[in-house]
């Protein structure tokens, strides 16, 4: 499980911030990220579920779904595999670029308030961690299309605004090796504030919800009332 989560958020950074390094416009950033996503949810997705994010991981453990003593467990692969991912980038891919982009730190928008980048934040975690809870919650299969889909969708939203992290573990990588912790902790608070709430709105969502299709073969299965002889 370790190993899983190290090499799924590794490539998510390692990935993602090349592609910021490269000076790639901000769709082409946006689909590096999601395509990360996507492979690396099919790769390892059944060996530890592919959270690969701390705030993901915490919205398991919301749900239930994590034990409380894995969690530390998840989140030194997904901060270790970050940190990783951003040095071997400053070794192989020049240091030179990465200093340019420092490193692939993610940054407030010049005026927006560091409560306001919570806000961001938060609202982009949700949605992502919304469709995550909901596909593990209907116990299909992690779908890594729609969730990659929705990392793409946040960081073309909020790429602006806060660098749309959505992850507390691929903002920590960069910020360590460029030594840039200006506004971090927002980069906690709103992913993690997000996550469990998403969490738990797709939880009450899904195991309250009625079936459309369920009630009509209900329906069906009696018969039409004037089959049944009753007054309509």
């Amino acid at each position: 499980m370790w190993l899983a989560e190290f090499i799924g958020t590794f490539a998510l950074v390692f990935v993602g911030v090349g592609a910021i390094a490269a000076g790639l416009e901000a769709l082409a950033v946006a689909l590096a990220f999601a395509c990360a996503v996507a492979v690396m949810i099919a790769a390892v997705g059944p060996i530890s579920a592919a959270h690969f994010n701390p705030a993901v991981t915490l919205a398991f453990w919301a749900m239930r779904r994590t034990r409380l003593a894995e969690v530390p467990l998840y989140w030194s692969a997904q901060l270790a595999a970050g940190v990783v991912a951003v040095s071997a980038l400053s070794l192989w891919g020049g240091a030179d670029r990465l200093e340019g982009v420092a490193y692939g730190a993610t940054r407030l928008a010049p005026g927006l308030s560091p409560w306001a980048g919570v806000g961001v934040e938060a609202v982009l975690t949700f949605f992502l961690v919304f469709v995550i809870a909901s596909i593990v919650i209907r116990k299909h299969a992690m779908d890594g299309l729609y969730i990659g889909l929705t990392v793409g969708a946040g960081a073309l939203a909020g790429g602006s605004l806060t660098g749309a992290s959505m992850n507390p573990a691929r903002s920590f990588g960069p910020a360590l090796v460029s030594g840039e912790w200006g506004a971090h902790w927002v980069y906690w608070v709103g992913p993690c504030l997000g996550a469990v709430a998403a969490a738990l709105s797709a939880q009450y969502l899904w195991t309250r919800r009625t079936d459309p299709l369920a009630e009509v073969g209900r329906a069906t299965s009696r018969g039409h009332p004037l089959e049944r002889g009753e007054q309509v």
